[in-house]
């Protein structure tokens, strides 16, 4: 009997050690490509297109995300963002679009004003806009140029109804 108790007492300490490490190795790995995510979601080098305007480029998806969370440019150069919806759901289902609103504006309220605009894409008739891309579903990319406001800290969002709680950051320029 002294045996046997010994024996689980090994085989307890083993899967109890096994465990600790299987937790160690799979916490830091997630804070690892947490780290790496968070890093990604803002762009630190710009890149430039061929005419010389910097080129901004935001993913979304079927989850209500943005990978970027930080867009950053110099006040008065030529921008091009694209957007593209990497989901499969459709634009009446799933649709985003990005929206820099104007230092200072109500992010809520402007929220709430977008919704009762369906029929313009969510696009609310607003002096608080500075830029919007079109609404677009899975699978879509849209694209526009423009010049970079003055230098301040703008919101971004998508407009689509619900989605701004989670499809927001900074529009920064410097």
């Amino acid at each position: 009997m002294r045996n046997n108790s010994k024996t689980v007492s090994l085989i307890a300490v083993k899967t109890a050690l096994i465990f600790i490490s299987i937790t160690l190795l799979t916490t830091c790995g997630g804070q690892q490509e947490k780290s790496n995510e968070s890093a990604s979601k803002t762009s630190a080098t710009p890149e430039y297109t061929e005419n010389g305007a910097i080129k901004l480029v935001v993913n979304s998806d079927d989850l209500m995300r943005f990978d970027k969370e930080e867009l950053r440019v110099t006040a008065g150069a030529k921008v091009e963002l694209t957007l593209n919806h990497t989901g499969k759901l459709a634009k009446a289902v799933m649709g985003h679009n990005v929206v820099i609103l104007k230092e200072g504006t109500d992010v809520a309220a402007f929220a709430q004003k977008a919704i009762e605009a369906k029929e313009n894409d969510y696009i609310p008739e607003s002096d608080d806009i500075l830029i919007h891309t079109a609404l677009i579903g899975g699978g879509e990319t849209t694209m526009i140029t423009f010049e970079a406001p003055d230098k301040g800290s703008y919101e971004f969002l998508c407009s689509f109804p619900g989605h701004w709680g989670l499809m927001r950051g900074k529009f920064i320029v410097e």
